[in-house]
């Protein structure tokens, strides 16, 4: 599984330089774009709006000349920070954009409610915000001291510790071995278990350490840390990833008019497995048309900028009619 260790940069972008504000940096906006082709006066979904990268670089592209029909576009973020953000980042476009707090696997009801029942492409990145990750308070990483937490959307009633509390031996190491693909589940279980009888484990450090003292040292020498697999994990079971993805890519025959476009950005191999399998039982089925054979990567020069985009996947395909 291809994982990703580092948190993004953060770049400084504002149209006002007196309002500086550190936004999360975008992969792959370029080929994105490329891909989903936008022409003013058609729609758009931006699945994971996030802090509003890939949506300031597909409006402009919506907005006609004077005097024609605008473009629309609908954002979709379970976390209310990052839409919170998004609105202020985009506010110059407001009237063409449209935001709802919401899981993108409600993807047609989230239509439904603004009217619409097609659009003409979207985009969804599924890789964490840097201002996510570095938010102790979250508990996405294990380098800050902080809640174990690891909930994007702070609504959901079960947080990764309250997993760790309730779950049995063999249910721990199944989601570890599952979702991680971690080879050392059964070990690292076993020790969550004889630590929690002891104590509670409330804190990302104090299950990081649990994890350390749980894996062998001789496998500890690759450069990822040996709680980055279980991490990873736990934030999959927390959110429901996969099958939110899974549901997503269900309803893209449904949503997508012939000709649109979708485009998704994938961080490690579980979610992009999901992704290329889709696409292409879509291409065999004459539903979909695969934009590129291979999926497209960060160039070395994005990748030397941020090098959290190294673990980036982007695969697109083509409505067909």
């Amino acid at each position: 599984m291809a994982i990703d260790v580092e948190c993004a940069n953060e770049q400084s972008e504002s149209r006002n330089p007196k309002a500086a504000i550190n936004w999360h940096q975008p992969v792959l906006v370029t080929e994105v774009v490329q891909c989903l082709e936008p022409v003013p006066g058609t729609t758009f979904v931006d699945c994971t709006v996030g802090t509003g990268g890939h949506s300031l670089a597909i409006l402009p592209h919506l907005l006609p000349p004077e005097g024609g029909i605008p473009g629309r576009l609908i954002g979709i973020d379970c976390d209310a920070n990052a839409l919170a953000q998004a609105r202020q980042r985009l506010a110059e476009f407001r009237p063409y954009v449209e935001m709802a707090q919401d899981t993108f696997s409600h993807l047609p009801e989230i239509l439904a409610r603004a009217g619409l029942t097609h659009v003409h492409g979207l985009v969804a990145d599924l890789g964490m915000s840097s201002l996510q990750v570095d938010d102790p308070a979250r508990g996405f990483s294990f380098r800050h001291e902080g809640p174990l937490d690891m909930r994007m959307d702070q609504r959901l009633p079960m947080t990764a510790a309250d997993l760790i509390r309730t779950l049995s031996e063999d249910e721990v190491a199944d989601l570890l071995s599952r979702l991680g693909e971690e080879r050392w589940a059964r070990r690292i279980a076993r020790h969550l278990v004889d630590r929690r009888a002891r104590t509670l484990i409330v804190t990302t450090t104090q299950l990081a350490q649990v994890i350390a003292e749980a894996v062998p040292r001789r496998a500890g020498s690759t450069r990822l840390h040996p709680a980055t697999r279980t991490f990873m994990a736990l934030r999959l079971a927390v959110n429901d990833e996969l099958p939110t993805l899974q549901r997503l890519l269900e309803a893209l025959p449904e949503v997508l008019l012939p000709g649109g476009r979708a485009a998704i950005i994938t961080f490690h191999s579980l979610e992009d497995r999901l992704v290329k399998r889709a696409f292409q039982q879509g291409a065999r089925d004459g539903v979909f048309r695969l934009l590129e054979k291979k999926p497209l990567r960060p160039s070395a020069r994005e990748v030397a900028a941020n090098p959290r985009s190294r673990s980036a996947k982007l695969r697109a395909v083509e409505r067909c009619s």
